[in-house]
């Protein structure tokens, strides 16, 4: 599994003109599943997210976390994340799981954030999306649940 993490102060995808997901503060979570991804891996990817210190303190240094700031998340499918752009310029995406499985692990990651007690709105899974965020800081990780980077 592969994220995205960019750390917002307000965040929102739009989809057919309609709201499907909204926050304020929080985290915008661009989530994208391999073939390999297990369910257990998933809940530990979601466990590590939501354990990011990466909000402010008082004294102004990154270190507080999503449930002390009192956050949410918003999730959204993004299996480009797996694109591979080393050949041409045509991106790959045998690296990707296929639909089904990417929607069972997106599902889970969904799950998993709410079972740790915080809200996780969501965007619509295989859909065009139009995402919208005001980056606080910014702040922006890439994650991978084999620690390839």
């Amino acid at each position: 599994m592969r994220a995205v993490v960019q750390r917002v102060r307000e965040a929102r995808v739009v989809v057919d003109g309609r709201v499907t997901g909204a926050i304020e503060t929080g985290l915008l979570v661009l989530v994208g599943a391999a073939p390999t991804d297990t369910p257990s891996e998933v809940d530990a990817f979601a466990e590590k997210i939501v354990g990011l210190r990466i909000f402010a303190d008082p004294d102004g240094k990154m270190n507080l976390d999503l449930r002390q700031v009192g956050g949410a998340v918003l999730a959204v499918s993004q299996f480009t994340l797996f694109g591979d752009c080393r050949k041409g310029r045509r991106p790959s995406f045998q690296a990707a799981a296929g639909p089904e499985h990417g929607r069972a692990m997106y599902d889970r990651y969904v799950d998993a954030t709410r079972a740790l007690g915080l809200r996780c709105e969501t965007g619509i899974f295989g859909a065009m999306m139009d995402v919208r965020l005001h980056n606080d800081g910014p702040v922006t990780l890439l994650l991978d649940s084999t620690r390839l980077f």
